[in-house]
């Protein structure tokens, strides 16, 4: 039996989000309860870019494809946790030559965002150099621990030229306690559609 790893964030009103914006957080409301003689319910409201998430082309490219044009298959199989905690600010192309990058993997970005449950608005990002780079090899997936794949450049350079070659792009993992190296992957979004992206459960398989 393998060991499941859950890389996905908890979902509660506490968690870190982008730039710590208020408006980001999700919010849980009870809506009936027991004391009510009812059924216990709760209501949630959350952006679909809170925590684990996949996102859809539509995010950045207008007319862009939506959430449900990804398919399972390609969220699911054979992955590679690649070990870039010590980069800072930036990912280049430079820091991933070294690691014989192959066609159709589908890569997860272990960096210092892991080791903290704080937002770092300096968190290391894949640059456009190094997402062009990957476009080259033809990647599958490109999975970051971080809530964004890039900050700070112009025209979000690193979502559209990973989106425009057909690379599905996960943000917010949990890999602090993963170590570098083979596992199978899965990320299950949740069934939505017409839009630009949807909250997942991850989770790794080790032998």
């Amino acid at each position: 039996m393998p060991r499941i790893i859950d890389i996905s964030m908890t979902i509660e009103e506490s968690m870190q989000v982008w730039k710590s914006y208020e408006a980001k957080k999700p919010h849980i409301t009870n809506v009936q309860n027991h004391d009510q003689g009812k059924p216990h319910e709760s209501l949630l409201t959350m952006n679909v870019h809170t925590g684990t998430h996949v996102d859809a082309p539509l995010h950045m490219i207008a007319g862009g494809a939506t959430i449900e044009t990804i398919s399972l298959d390609r969220l699911v199989g054979p992955a590679r946790v690649l070990d870039l905690t010590h980069v800072k600010g930036f990912i280049t192309k430079e820091d991933l030559e070294p690691y014989a990058i192959q066609r159709g993997e589908r890569l997860l970005f272990k960096t210092s965002s892991s080791l903290t449950e704080d937002f770092d608005l300096e968190f290391p990002f894949l640059r456009e150099d190094g997402a062009k780079y990957l476009a080259e090899i033809g990647v599958g997936v490109v999975a970051t621990d971080a809530l964004g794949i890039e900050r700070a450049q112009p025209d979000y350079a690193t979502h559209r030229t990973l989106m425009s070659n057909d690379i599905i792009i996960v943000e917010g993992l949990r890999l602090k306690n993963v170590e570098p190296g083979n596992y199978t992957l899965v990320i299950a979004p949740l069934k939505m559609t017409g839009i630009d992206a949807a909250p997942a459960r991850a989770f790794l398989l080790a032998d």
